[in-house]
């Protein structure tokens, strides 16, 4: 099989992520290139001296369809239906895969933050204590309410998968 030299790369994860290797030729010998994060599908892997994942490209393509669909719907919709569009359009492009990704806190408090900025365009205010209100109101889930459910779903896959 032919490796697209173009479309691959080769990073370090783990202790000694940052020292430098010897380039890795292909068959033909052309060497392929050290890199620092690698997509895998849709999952941005970055190197480091364990496991981790990047999410600003998620955060980007979220912050894009949310453009999108205020560009689409602007004011003209209430808050019920555009909450309802950002869940079932917006939503799976920032959460996609967050259930097998680790996270830590600094994580799970920037997507939350992600979504409230699109929330505080939403309900024009900047006041933190009002979008928690309006999302309680709105039964509106951030992602570290979405995220241990969704973990949690894949684990129990996980285990029907094994019996």
């Amino acid at each position: 099989m032919q490796i697209n030299v173009k479309k691959s790369g080769c990073m370090r994860i783990g202790q000694r992520y940052n020292v430098k290797c010897a380039d890795i030729l292909s068959g033909d010998g052309t060497p392929i290139m050290w890199v620092d994060s690698i997509r895998y599908l849709g999952i941005a892997i970055v190197r480091f001296c364990k496991f981790k994942c990047s999410f600003d490209n998620a955060k980007q393509s979220f912050f894009r369809s949310v453009n999108a669909l205020f560009s689409k719907i602007g004011r003209l919709a209430s808050e019920e239906v555009f909450l309802h569009l950002l869940n079932s359009k917006c939503m799976p492009v920032l959460l996609y895969s967050l259930e097998v990704c680790p996270l830590n806190k600094a994580n799970t408090q920037s997507l939350d933050f992600t979504v409230t900025r699109c929330l505080m365009k939403l309900f024009r205010t900047c006041n933190i204590d009002t979008i928690g209100d309006c999302c309680i109101y709105f039964k509106f889930k951030l992602p570290s309410e979405i995220i241990p459910c969704k973990f949690q779903k894949f684990v129990n896959k996980l285990e029907l998968q094994h019996c």
